[in-house]
């Protein structure tokens, strides 16, 4: 397929804090929100190149990739697009949110600040993880819709700075879920499985799955873990059960999303949480 020279950039309108005006026949195009904790999905011509920040973006056969801006992202960005007929770049704004502030007491102390004895296995977990989510496949559940793994009262959200027993820790980087003990688990959209475990130190019971181009979902303090790795779920597949396992104060499903190793807010793709089922 032959593209034009200049390239055809076009952004959904009203999704983005500033966007370009749209080519009848856009080359590239982005839909989503351009904001700290975003996933953006896009489409380039097969075989052409993508980057962001000069980061390469893995894309399928059919030219659809996707990115995403972590917590702290600054509040520019460039996109790259480069194939036989040229080169085009794009600066693109990315909207700066503002965090809250959440503290939490009554944990175990040996959960807020470890033993010596524990750093081994914490880092073991950790690169299990990170290998988990780092995962790049040709599978389209991506592209969603993405819809909620459970339903309760919002407890915790994403980017908000965390004070554990009256020591500051690293951001939380999901949303919380309150929901009863034993309530179901179920895949937010369609992939496989690539990590699940019943008892992380920090997490507790962990499943991570991969819903393709580095796009991920974790889903921590699970209990009664019924899939293994390999699984393929449909969305809305019941896979676990709420649970209060490794560093919790109660049952609840922290839910978590990643494009590779930048972490995303599952609250921009699921929209306002649905009213509970009647009973």
């Amino acid at each position: 397929m032959r593209v034009p020279g200049a390239l055809a950039f076009a952004l959904a309108a009203g999704l983005a804090p500033g966007s370009a005006p749209a080519d009848p026949m856009p080359a590239l195009t982005l839909d989503g929100p351009l904001i700290q904790g975003g996933l953006v999905l896009g489409r380039a011509p097969p075989g052409w190149a993508v980057t962001l920040d000069g980061a390469p973006v893995a894309a399928r056969s059919d030219g659809r990739f996707a990115l995403g801006f972590g917590r702290d992202h600054p509040g520019a960005a460039v996109l790259r697009a480069a194939g036989p007929d040229g080169v085009i770049e794009r600066a693109l704004r990315v909207a700066v949110r503002e965090y809250a502030t959440q503290r939490l007491d009554g944990l175990p102390p040996r959960l807020v600040s470890p033993a010596a004895g524990d750093l081994a296995r914490i880092r073991r977990e950790q690169a299990a993880v990170d290998t988990a989510r780092a995962a790049v496949s040709d599978l389209d559940g991506f592209r969603g819709p993405f819809r909620w793994p459970a339903t309760g009262p919002i407890t915790g959200v994403y980017g908000s700075r965390r004070v554990l027993n009256g020591e500051p820790r690293q951001p939380h980087y999901g949303i919380d879920i309150a929901a009863p003990e034993g309530a179901p688990v179920t895949a937010p959209a369609a992939g496989r499985v690539t990590l699940a475990e019943p008892d992380l130190f920090f997490s507790g019971g962990t499943v991570i799955l991969d819903h393709g181009l580095g796009v991920s979902s974790s889903f921590l303090h699970l209990r009664d873990i019924a899939v293994g790795v390999g699984r393929r779920l449909a969305a809305g597949e019941r896979f676990a059960a709420v649970g209060s396992t490794g560093r919790s104060t109660g049952p609840h499903l922290d839910w978590r999303m990643n494009w590779g190793a930048v972490r995303l807010d599952p609250q921009l793709l699921a929209g306002p949480m649905p009213a509970p089922a009647a009973p």
